[in-house]
């Protein structure tokens, strides 16, 4: 009979280091978002493309002016442009810096020819998620709205549990460790910049500025986001346009490299992953995780707005995808691929935010480096008050009050606080995992509950057909609906418009459309 040691039971037992758990999670990241989600949400937004008869090119004058139609200071509610800003702020952040310069780098050129693609695709996704959001809405406290997946899953699908399940999944992922991997990457930014900086400075100058904002509750978010976000967007946008002028001879042969490299016809445009589906993956991924379309996390900016229609705020927050991805991450993209001593294909001396940002040092001079600094820090700040928007949904969702929604601001300070000064790499993966987890819930609930987002559209077609300049929702015994929403909503919305009320009753006695 053979006698094992300690020392034998040692060397005999398997060992699993953090590295390995880390190359773990990073495979299943990959092989979960690549074959996986980004399928659902490409076919997802097929399907509803299809279903909605191209939403998202047909009234692309619509989101435009919708966002005109903003309802500042309704009944004490959150305005249509103000959530609108929110889901920007959320959208524009880190990812729009870092994640396409990644995507360019492994990708090449051609990744951002597919980051459009799946922009466009997903805008119609994001139009269906954000229209439903609206569609089963509650009201909350203040005369405000509470409106989400976790809401449209409780009163569309009936299913209280697996609305909570939702809400617990966001509050964690979206409020806490999204908060914690963006501020992570701003004190890598400025390290970079500033060695000497320390980043527990970075994480005290954001507690300072987050904590007040947070703890004065959603509309005190709202306040700050619709003009800090579109600030920041038009900020960036129009230094790439500066780019472009001073490199305008340079655009067509750019754009002859995207779509090269799009389609793998140039070797010398290879990302470091190379080949055409190392341009797809790369480019598709990073559209999709960048403009949300589909993930379920806009939406709880979307429902709380108050607007006269639901498909008032579908379309403005489709058009926020656009903003995100067709103008922020081709900014990004081009400022990158202009500087050619800078970005080389096949080539990863410099990646991500820092990568950007020596592009912009390259094209417009080394005074560049802090202002990128600033913008990159305002990118971040901006991003976390969206975080805490659409976590403070799924707090009320869950019971939460005054109180808790304090606690929670103060957990998502401290959140945004540890993201500097510690060592993310688990965190990240199990970041993009409980993203991508959140996505298949809320891509399967939106299939599901299609037919009352195509329903509420045809509504809207037939009020503006009529002749009805701002289509008013009825949502009780709307022949375009399979049903009726919850009671104390949309029939308000009526009585506050009675003469909108008046025609758009006449709407509902319109067959609906085939």
């Amino acid at each position: 009979m053979t006698t094992l040691t300690t020392a034998g039971l040692a060397l005999a037992r398997p060992t699993w280091s953090t590295a390995d758990l880390e190359a773990t999670l990073n495979k299943v990241d990959d092989l979960f978002y690549t074959y996986v989600l980004a399928v659902l949400l490409v076919g997802v937004g097929l399907y509803f493309t299809i279903r909605t008869r191209g939403v998202q090119i047909r009234h692309f004058g619509t989101m435009i002016r919708s966002i005109t139609h903003s309802r500042s200071g309704a009944e004490g509610g959150i305005s249509s442009f103000q959530a609108f800003a929110v889901g920007l702020a959320a959208r524009v952040g880190i990812g729009n810096v870092a994640g396409v310069a990644l995507a360019v780098v492994a990708g090449g050129p051609g990744a951002l020819f597919w980051m459009w693609l799946v922009a466009l695709i997903g805008m119609s996704t994001s139009f269906v998620e954000s229209t439903l959001a609206q569609v089963f809405k509650e009201r909350g406290r203040d005369f405000t709205f509470k409106g989400g997946p976790a809401y449209y899953i409780k009163n569309g699908l009936h299913s209280r549990l697996w609305g909570s399940i939702f809400a617990a999944m966001c509050i964690i992922s979206v409020g806490v460790t999204v908060v914690m991997v963006q501020t992570n990457s701003l004190a890598g930014v400025i390290n970079a910049t500033v060695p000497s900086m320390a980043p527990w400075m970075v994480g005290v100058a954001l507690v300072l500025l987050t904590g007040p904002i947070v703890l004065g509750g959603l509309k005190s978010v709202a306040r700050v986001s619709e003009w800090l976000a579109p600030i920041m967007a038009l900020l960036y946008v129009l230094i790439t346009v500066v780019v472009i002028i001073m490199n305008i001879g340079e655009i067509p042969a750019v754009l002859s490299a995207i779509v090269r490299g799009a389609f793998g016809t140039d070797q010398a445009l290879f990302g470091i992953s190379g080949g055409m589906l190392a341009a797809v993956l790369n480019g598709v991924r990073r559209g999709l995780f960048s403009n949300e379309a589909g993930l379920g996390t806009v939406p709880n900016a979307a429902g709380t707005a108050t607007v006269s229609h639901p498909v008032r705020q579908g379309l403005i927050q489709s058009f926020g995808v656009f903003v995100d991805t067709i103008l922020v991450c081709t900014a990004t993209g081009l400022l990158i691929l202009l500087a050619t001593d800078t970005y080389q294909p096949g080539k990863e001396d410099l990646v991500g935010a820092v990568l950007t940002q020596q592009a912009v040092v390259e094209h417009l001079g080394a005074w560049t480096t802090w202002p990128m600094v600033v913008l990159i820090f305002v990118l971040v700040f901006s991003t976390v008050l969206g975080c805490y928007s659409y976590s403070q949904v799924n707090v009320n969702f869950l019971g939460g009050e005054r109180r808790a929604e304090q606690a929670f601001g103060l957990l998502l300070t401290a959140a945004a606080f540890a993201g500097t000064v510690l060592t993310l790499p688990i965190v990240w993966a199990l970041t993009d995992i409980a993203l991508g987890i959140l996505g298949v819930i809320n891509l399967v609930a939106i299939v599901w509950l299609g037919p009352w987002a195509l329903g509420a559209l045809r509504d809207f077609e037939a009020q503006r057909k009529a002749g009805v300049a701002e289509p008013v929702f009825n949502g009780h015994g709307n022949s375009f609906l399979p049903g009726d929403t919850v009671d104390g909503v949309w029939d308000s919305v009526r009585a506050s418009h009675p003469a909108d009320g008046a025609a758009a009753a006449g709407s509902d006695r319109l067959a609906p459309e085939a």
